[in-house]
């Protein structure tokens, strides 16, 4: 008789995407490309969208266009990754292509959408993860037009990319949401108004469409990300930023990869009783520290 500790089966491999299609947003850098990189490692085919594509002859034009003075400083500082990113996860024998979207640009969005779909076949999972986080003012001295441009592409973007792609995830019975808010939609944001209140709304519209897609096999779910050592976190100032670390009960930044191995799992078939939360991802960052 053979018990289960003499068996010499192989177990399967846990979080095994293979077969799947990811689209993510914002893939050119920090969480976003992390994200990808994490996807494509579990067997998922990846696309990496960004507004920023590195050999795009316009590339400073859109990142000037896009009025983040982040996006900016990354173009200028050739900081752009969404087609070597894809290059690597073809290396790992996934497919992959980086695309140009503007997830504000209701018209490109499907477009992209109705593309990946013809060409990979499916579109199973879907990160949004683009985002702003270059504006700061107390609530007298916030920019009216970047509050709309926060409000446009952290909020409404994640709403239009998840519209696109619902239709797809309903006929195959199976999909994947992830909303990418952060502490400061939890915790609030002294002088990040905009941007406290566009990741706060990411958690509802997560528990709404957890709501709208069970039915499907659709779950949709929320990372809250603390302070994660990204290339803006990296820009900020060190005695900001080590204020921060100091409210953080492992008393270090995330990386970027915690974050990614998180999204991971919510898009594994372990996850697919899970759906409608808001994870904190944030190293004690929300407990009682001192």
């Amino acid at each position: 008789m053979q018990t289960a500790s003499s068996s010499t089966e192989t177990p399967s491999r846990l979080f095994d995407l293979s077969g799947r299609v990811a689209l993510v947003t914002g893939g050119s850098r920090g969480l976003g490309r992390a994200d990808c990189l994490a996807l494509a490692r579990a067997g998922a085919d990846v696309v990496v969208t960004d507004i920023l594509i590195e050999s795009d002859p316009e590339l400073e034009q859109a990142a000037a266009s896009s009025g983040s003075a982040l996006s900016q400083a990354m173009a200028s500082q050739k900081a752009v990754y969404a087609e070597r990113t894809s290059s690597e996860i073809r290396a790992l024998g996934r497919r992959s292509v980086a695309i140009k979207m503007d997830v504000t640009n209701r018209q490109q969005v499907q477009s992209v959408v109705d593309q990946v779909v013809k060409e990979f076949g499916s579109l199973d999972m879907l990160v949004n993860n683009a985002g702003t986080l270059d504006h700061m003012g107390t609530l007298e001295n916030q920019d009216d037009a970047l509050w709309e441009r926060d409000l446009k592409v952290n909020l409404t973007g994640a709403y239009v990319c998840s519209k696109a792609v619902w239709p797809h995830m309903k006929e195959r019975q199976w999909g994947r949401i992830v909303m990418m808010s952060s502490i400061a939609g939890a915790l609030g944001g002294f002088g990040q108004a905009s941007y406290a209140t566009t990741k706060a709304g990411l958690v509802g519209l997560a528990r709404t469409l957890a709501l709208e897609g069970a039915r499907y096999n659709i779950t949709c779910n929320a990372i809250v990300p603390g302070i994660i050592g990204t290339e803006a976190f990296k820009m900020g100032r060190a005695d900001m930023n080590e204020r921060m670390i100091k409210r953080v009960a492992l008393r270090r930044p995330g990386q970027p990869e915690e974050i990614a191995a998180a999204v991971t799992f919510l898009c594994s078939q372990e996850a697919g009783y899970i759906t409608g939360i808001a994870l904190p991802v944030t190293g004690g960052l929300d407990l009682f520290t001192f």
